[in-house]
């Protein structure tokens, strides 16, 4: 298996069909962060006192992460001067987009289920508690970082709104779990000190469809 291919010695690489672009492109900045995220996850389910359970469900987040790279780095027709055979439409990516809506779907209900499980709380928490907590908080951060990337792209180039979606919601995953898990441990999350009310308890599913 060859490693290295000297093709990026210039500081360019190529996406999906060959379209080739500098590696401070903000689409490479964007799935480059994902890719982050993605090793820092792999690291979270390989920590020796995290519940087995947590650990499969991360890898399985894993496998959504590499989903979304996927699409940041699959170009459209338009960028890469051809109109899709499929639709004629020259906005359509040169390859399906994998993330879907029923990812999103999923992911949700994940968070309401565990949000469910530690005592409700209407204040802002200090990231931390556990290591486990502490470094799915830190998930939840490059989580934000990923989605204000693709954002920025955005401004410039054709990003799959379900992608968006998918790592908009990955942030409260990250933080729904490390409750979780700091309640399991028996783990009181610290509330900052001069947090005011944040959180809506009365609001409802139903409330936000």
């Amino acid at each position: 298996m060859q490693i290295y291919t000297r093709t990026g010695d210039q500081g360019t690489t190529k996406l999906i069909g060959g379209l080739e672009v500098t590696k401070d492109d903000p689409r490479i900045e964007a799935y480059g962060t994902i890719d982050e995220l993605n090793s820092l996850v792999g690291y979270i389910a390989s920590l020796p006192e995290l519940a087995v359970n947590f650990k499969e469900e991360l890898v399985y987040i894993q496998h959504y992460l590499f989903d979304c790279g996927n699409d940041l780095a699959t170009p459209t027709f338009k960028e890469i001067g051809k109109i899709s055979p499929r639709t004629r439409n020259a906005s359509d990516p040169l390859y399906p987009y994998v993330v879907k809506k029923e990812d999103i779907a999923w992911l949700e209900a994940r968070i309401d289920f565990y949000a469910d499980i530690p005592a409700e709380i209407d204040y802002f928490i200090l990231p931390g508690g556990t290591p486990e907590s502490a470094q799915l908080h830190m998930a939840r951060t490059v989580a934000r970082r990923a989605e204000r990337e693709m954002v920025s792209f955005q401004k410039q180039g054709q990003v799959n709104p379900f992608a968006l979606k998918f790592v908009n919601r990955l942030s409260d995953y990250f933080f729904a779990l490390a409750r979780v898990v700091n309640s399991q441990a028996g783990k009181e999350d610290t509330r900052y000190e001069r947090s005011k009310k944040v959180f809506h308890t009365d609001l409802t599913k139903n409330d936000i469809q």
